[in-house]
């Protein structure tokens, strides 16, 4: 009887093994699928924050050079006004001596 239950024994520490090897088995598998899955949506939000800056980065990039045009066309403009100022001021004499001369002068 004791060749019997020393059987049934290292039957029961067999069957305990084997089912031991099952759940460490299955539990490997399902960490290697939440790592998948984990990895997955890692790179999902890594896109999606890329994208986002990428994005941000071009709005940035598109106002510093709207801002930066429009300041440089006020600039030149203020520089034209100024030059047309300084010339007009410069002639403006010799016009109003000129208009004079034709208003006060009669012709035949």
């Amino acid at each position: 009887m004791d060749s019997f239950r020393s059987g049934q024994g290292i039957q029961m520490l067999l069957t305990a093994e084997q089912e031991a090897q099952h759940i460490i088995s299955s539990a490997r598998n399902l960490r290697t699928t939440r790592l998948k899955q984990a990895k997955d949506e890692a790179e999902k939000e890594m896109t999606l924050y890329r994208s986002n800056l990428e994005a941000e980065h071009q709005t940035k990039k598109s106002k510093t050079s709207s801002e930066s045009i429009a300041k440089r066309l006020e600039e030149e403009t203020e520089g034209k006004i100024e030059s047309l100022k300084e010339s007009a001021s410069r002639v403006s004499p010799d016009v109003v001596a000129m208009l004079l001369s034709y208003v006060t002068t009669i012709k035949n």
